[in-house]
């Protein structure tokens, strides 16, 4: 996990690794959107040249991010070291579902 000054504001930062069979689909766009929305910060994941907000399922569900993906999460606000781990730890955990 690393940090940023980013337009005057801390921004932190790290690398997730998609490791559950099905992805980042519905099932666990919508755990990542609801983990996100509990937390006074704003968290995007970006793959590729694609940067979406964590707290829109559709928008993650677009990331087409299958398994062994690498996205990049970035969190900022004043919650954004937990809402970065938390987010870090569902990726970590295959969404609960392997």
């Amino acid at each position: 996990m690393g940090s940023a000054w980013w337009a005057g504001k801390v921004v932190v930062e790290a690398s997730v690794h998609v490791k559950n069979r099905l992805g980042l689909h519905l099932r666990a766009a919508s755990t990542l959107a609801q983990a996100v929305a509990k937390f006074d910060a704003t968290l995007t994941l970006e793959r590729g040249k694609q940067r979406v907000n964590a707290r829109s399922v559709t928008s993650l569900i677009m990331l087409g991010a299958g398994k062994g993906a690498t996205l990049k999460a970035r969190a900022e606000g004043p919650d954004e070291v937990a809402a970065l781990a938390a987010v870090r730890q569902l990726f970590e955990q295959g969404f609960g579902e392997d």
